[in-house]
Formats: C-alpha cells, sequence, structure tokens
C-alpha cells in the first residue's frame, strides 16, 4: 500500500508542477522559441511579464517533428537585437487583445521581457508577431494559466484601500439619508406653523368683523336715541 502512494505520488507532483511552473516551447523556422512566466505562480492583480527565449534550433536527426525537436533542447546561445522586431500580442477570451513591446534582459543574450498586470485569472494566448532576424514569425502560444488573487492572500484580502472606500461610501449614504429626513421634519414643521398661521388670521378676521358689526349696531341705537 505505500509503495503504491508513493508511485503515485512521483506520477502526479511532475504533472502538477508542469502546469503550475512549465514553459511553452515551439519553433520557427530555423529557430527555438520559448515563453513562460518571469514570476510563477502567476496571480492575477499584479505585476509580472511574459518571458521570451529566442536561440538557433539545432537539426535533430532522428526527429522529424520541429515542435518535437525544440521540445529536446535548452536555451543556448540567444539571438540579439529582436527587441524592435518582435512584439507579443495577449489575448484573453478571444475577443480583448493588448499588443505589448520587448525589453532585453541585459544579462542574458537572446531573453526578452513583456510586462503585464492580468486583471483576471484565467486561460490567455500570447501571439508572436513580426520576424527573427529574416524570418517571418506569426506564432500563436500559450503560457501557464493565471490563479486567482485569492489563490495566496491570507488571512483576508490585501486590498484594504478598497474596503475603507467601500466603507466610506455607505457612512455618506447614512449621513445623506440622515439629511434627507431632517429636511422632511423640517418642511412638515413648516407646513404645520403655516396651517396654524392661517387659522389664526382666521379667527382674527372672524372676530374683527364681530366687533365691527358690533359697533355699527351700538352707534345706530345711539342715532336713534
Amino acid at each position: 500500500m505505500k509503495y503504491t502512494f508513493l508511485i503515485l505520488s512521483l506520477l502526479l507532483i511532475p504533472s502538477f508542477a508542469g502546469i503550475a511552473y512549465g514553459h511553452t516551447v515551439d519553433a520557427v523556422g530555423e529557430y527555438r522559441v520559448e515563453i513562460g512566466w518571469m514570476n510563477e505562480p502567476v496571480v492575477s492583480g499584479e505585476t509580472n511579464a511574459l518571458e521570451l527565449y529566442v536561440n538557433p534550433l539545432i537539426p535533430c536527426p532522428d526527429i522529424s517533428i520541429p515542435l518535437e525537436c525544440a521540445n529536446s533542447q535548452e536555451f543556448q546561445n540567444g539571438i540579439e537585437g529582436l527587441r524592435k522586431l518582435l512584439k507579443i500580442q495577449f489575448v484573453y477570451d478571444k475577443t480583448q487583445t493588448i499588443t505589448l513591446p520587448l525589453v532585453d534582459d541585459h544579462d542574458i543574450p537572446g531573453k526578452y521581457y513583456a510586462f503585464i498586470t492580468p486583471t483576471v485569472s484565467g486561460y490567455f494566448q500570447a501571439n508572436l508577431i513580426g520576424k527573427i532576424l529574416d524570418t517571418p514569425v506569426n506564432l500563436s502560444m500559450h503560457p501557464p494559466p493565471i490563479a486567482e488573487r485569492s489563490y495566496i492572500e491570507f488571512p483576508e484580502l490585501s486590498d484594504l484601500a478598497l474596503t475603507e472606500v467601500i466603507d466610506d461610501n455607505a457612512k455618506l449614504v447614512e449621513r445623506i439619508n440622515s439629511l434627507e429626513n431632517t429636511v422632511k421634519n423640517l418642511e412638515n414643521s413648516n407646513n404645520q406653523m403655516q396651517n396654524e398661521i392661517d387659522v389664526n388670521d382666521i379667527w382674527a378676521t372672524g372676530i374683527g368683523i364681530i366687533a365691527l358689526i358690533i359697533a355699527i349696531i351700538a352707534l345706530v341705537k345711539i342715532r336713534k336715541n
């Protein structure tokens, strides 16, 4: 039982490592190209960079498929001077694209970077466009997928600024509602006071009319006498 578990572990571990940390290799004419992420595992919301390696493809007499030949080799004798000749088109969901310029690695000839901050997780496509010296290039490659940022966050989301903004907005809404209620109360009090003033005016007018009538009657009686 123990040996069975050990064998399964040895089989599974390389598979997971390949998914998380593998680079993609392909061949273009007489050249070998390799692409991957600078920082792995790559997560959404963090600035990272695609690494591009370009070097001559050594002929493989026993391997007829160029892709398999390229995969059987390692990066060496990198080709310089491709920064202005090549670009990487980053594609998400087949509908959103961005073209990324290349930056030289000053320590490793033939190694280049394309910096980007992926905002969502998932699988992306990287199209290598341009030319390697005199060889035209239009190659689609698939770097390892991008993981959700929460994958490495502990114990809670690190975006405290966003949380503070949400809290401030909630407090602002409460204050606005409180002000609206205060204004409504003032309006109701004003209407009530206006109604009371109107009633008092009516009573005062009525009393004045009655007093005027009494005065007229009294004046008429005095004249008769």
